[in-house]
């Protein structure tokens, strides 16, 4: 038969090699909403998570402009849109969050005294529709740890950071 007409789905692969690549979208002057989880949604301790709410925040007003920020046990939300660099391009995604992801897990892992994978390859992010809030998403996500029970008031979460609050210093 003709591969073209061939209408038989094809075997998935063992889910040991299936690897998942979402696509990334970055529109210019639009914020994103971005999470990334833990490698095997492994749990940080309490003692890194300012480390690596430091780091989500560390390009603030360079590369990018954070509304919030919450470093949860296993996972980071961020809404933030991206900067422009001098020649006006926008900084990508992609960039951004490596260097996020790779000096937080360089620091997380030299805190701890261990080696290894911090964060799963991934990230889910999606620009965020003209009609939303951004400080209605930051509320979202700020809202994460008294949600899953960490915290009775999600201002009590030492690891949120909302500019309209902790960025008027």
């Amino acid at each position: 038969m003709n591969d073209r007409f061939d209408r038989r789905p094809s075997a998935k692969p063992a889910r040991e090699e299936y690897r998942r690549r979402l696509p990334h979208l970055q529109a210019t002057d639009k914020p994103l909403f971005v999470t990334f989880c833990t490698f095997q949604r492994w749990t940080l301790p309490e003692s890194v998570r300012g480390l690596v709410l430091r780091h989500c925040l560390h390009d603030h007003r360079v590369k990018l402009f954070m509304f919030g920020a919450v470093v949860m046990p296993d996972h980071v939300h961020l809404v933030f849109q991206a900067m422009r660099d001098p020649s006006g391009n926008d900084f990508g995604l992609i960039e951004i969050l490596q260097s996020i992801k790779s000096a937080s897990a360089h620091s997380v892992n030299k805190a701890l005294g261990r080696r290894g994978q911090v964060w799963q390859e991934e990230s889910f992010d999606r620009v965020c529709r003209s009609d939303e809030s951004v400080h209605d998403l930051v509320k979202y996500i700020c809202r994460n740890p008294e949600r899953k029970g960490l915290v009775r008031e999600f201002g009590e979460y030492p690891y949120l950071w909302r500019e309209w609050v902790e960025g008027q210093q």
